[in-house]
């Protein structure tokens, strides 16, 4: 007698073989969804370590950088105890117009393995050139903001910051 409510029943057989394709993806899975990071951030992108000067040609080329110590507000500690966590605040005294703005503001370290420590793009509907942030320092250095204006001049203010602690694992 057949019952109607009775569910038909799984062979062994089909019951095997959803196992085994089970068991296939399982292990193909990951080879089928694998493929390489795309990160901007890879420490090989950033280049070798190279000293300051060759930072900046790679950076600004041959073009001239006059002293912007009128123009531009450095503030920094005299004294970090941890190189690891250095605060910096970087104001430049530009009108943020359309014709006249900040372009970019670079942050370079003299000592460290790799001097760049970071680079911000501006644009004139920020209304003011200010950034602020955290450096990590190895050694006692100069630490440096070039500003580039609109219209190509680059200026340059630098203070020196000593180190009691590194934060380089140097």
């Amino acid at each position: 007698m057949n019952d109607p409510v009775r569910a038909p029943s799984v062979t062994r057989r089909a019951l095997l073989q959803l196992s085994a394709w089970l068991g296939l993806a399982g292990l193909l899975g990951p080879f089928a969804a694998s493929r390489p990071a795309q990160a901007q951030g890879m420490l090989a992108n950033l280049g070798p370590e190279e000293p300051v000067e060759a930072t900046m040609r790679r950076l600004f080329g041959t073009r001239a950088i006059k002293d912007g110590s009128s123009s531009i507000k450095l503030e920094l500690p005299i004294i970090a105890e941890n190189g690891a966590l250095v605060p910096v605040s970087i104001e430049v005294g530009s009108p943020m117009t359309s014709q006249s703005y900040v372009k970019t503001i670079t942050i370079l370290s003299d000592k460290n393995r790799r001097p760049m420590n970071a680079r911000f793009n501006l644009t004139p509907a920020m209304g003011q050139a200010f950034i602020a942030t955290n450096l990590r320092l190895g050694e006692t250095t100069d630490v440096r903001a070039i500003a580039e204006l609109s219209d190509g001049t680059l200026l340059m203010a630098k203070r020196e910051v000593k180190v009691t602690v590194g934060g380089c694992g140097g």
